[in-house]
Order: structure tokens, then sequence, then C-alpha cells
């Protein structure tokens, strides 16, 4: 049974950083793909960071040169490296990863910036 963890959110002020965790277990995370995703209040679920099994990264435009994807493999965990924290970045912030055809997505971790 493939679960993710996130953990690590929680509340920061503008131009600050968080640091995500994504825990996996029943898979082994360097052999998928691990994408983040946010979801603000009133609005629809986005993507925000990928890395793959290769190595590579991507982020959405929006967190480009703010935030960071990396992974540990001995501890099986991606973080998200969050810095120059802005309000609009307040969300609950899921990870993902397919293992065979099924998609798994993690309980989500709240993230809230403000003052």
């Amino acid at each position: 049974q493939v679960q993710l963890v996130e953990s690590g959110g929680g509340l920061a002020q503008p131009g600050g950083s968080l640091r995500l965790s994504c825990a996996a277990s029943g898979t082994v995370i360097s052999t998928n793909f691990v994408a983040w995703y946010r979801q603000a209040p009133g609005k629809e679920r986005e993507w925000v960071a990928t890395v793959v099994s290769g190595g590579a990264f991507a982020y959405a435009d929006s967190v480009k040169g703010r935030f960071s994807i990396s992974r540990d493999n001995a501890q099986n965990t991606v973080y998200l490296q969050m810095n120059s924290l802005k309000p609009e970045d307040t969300a609950v912030y899921y990870c993902r990863t397919d293992v065979r055809g099924a998609t798994y997505w993690g309980q989500g971790t709240q993230v809230t910036v403000s003052s």
C-alpha cells in the first residue's frame, strides 16, 4: 500500500520560509515522479513542482526562483523548500505520486502566510 505523509506546514510571515516534507512508504520514490500541488480556499488544486525519477525538476512560474524541490532517497522523502513566501502562497499543500497507473495523494499540510 502506497502512502504519502506531508508535514512541515504552519504559519509564516511574508518573506519567510518553510520546508515541507513528503514521506513515502510502499514505493521507492527514486523510481517515480513526485509532485507538489496546492489548493487555496475557493480555488482549484494547482501544480507547484515536480521531481522525476532521473532527478530533473520543474516548477510552476508562480514559484520559480522561490521554491526548491529535492529528494532524499535514503529517507524516501521529498522536500519542498519555500522561501520568500507571499500571502498568495497560502494553501493546503499536497504531494502526489503515480505507481503502476494508480495516483496517490497525501492528506495535505496547511501553509498560511500572514503578518
